[in-house]
């Protein structure tokens, strides 16, 4: 099974969204995270109703992102929650999804959403990245760090792309998540091949 988790980012497509969620589909990574940060409730919703049919059409597993009502409305049962958002929710609405995953930026912060129940992490950034532009990456010291105290899978996120995705396996990390490669490549089932190589 891959080791790649695609993040979405609309604006950063080309093309149509959900075309593109098809072919990333067919590519087979582990799953594909539902994103869209700038999106209110109800337009999230919206799309993320679309999205899961087009990730059960192509054999891949959605995960929606921030809103835990919306996921459990729509029968979803993996979410992925920035920290502050995943402290505030109560034990039985964590205990809801079968996975549950947590953006984490240091090892205290890994520590932390193991302890609320997450069943992964994503830890970064890790490499310099347009997305985190002018901020500095934590690097592959910091990732190994996360791994070495981790006792769920972790997987690296920022600047991540099939030049330096051996790095962050070599570090521990169960994975890799990417968001403007998939978002921007014309060959998707190709890019997947390079990051698996």
């Amino acid at each position: 099974m891959s080791d790649i988790l695609c993040v979405t980012n609309r604006s950063l497509c080309r093309g149509d969204f959900l075309e593109k969620i098809g072919q990333i589909g067919d590519a087979r990574p582990k799953a594909i995270i539902l994103r869209e940060k700038e999106l209110e409730k109800i337009e999230y919703e919206d799309l993320a109703r679309e999205f899961i049919k087009v990730c059960e059409a192509h054999g891949t597993k959605p995960v929606l992102h921030s809103y835990p009502e919306v996921a459990r409305r729509l029968g979803a049962d993996a979410l992925h929650m920035p920290l502050p958002g995943l402290r505030e929710m109560a034990e039985s609405d964590r205990l809801a999804f079968g996975i549950l995953g947590a953006s984490c930026h240091s090892v205290e912060d890994a520590l932390e959403a193991e302890m609320l129940g997450c069943t992964y992490i994503t830890a970064g950034h890790v490499f310099e990245t347009d997305c985190k532009k002018g901020l500095e990456p934590r690097g592959i010291d910091f990732l190994r760090s996360v791994c070495d105290v981790s006792g769920i899978p972790v997987y690296a996120i920022g600047g991540i792309g099939p030049e330096n995705i051996a790095e962050v396996r070599a570090a521990g990390a169960s994975g890799a998540c990417l968001m403007s490669g998939f978002m921007q490549t014309g060959n998707v089932k190709g890019f997947m091949k390079a990051l698996e190589i």
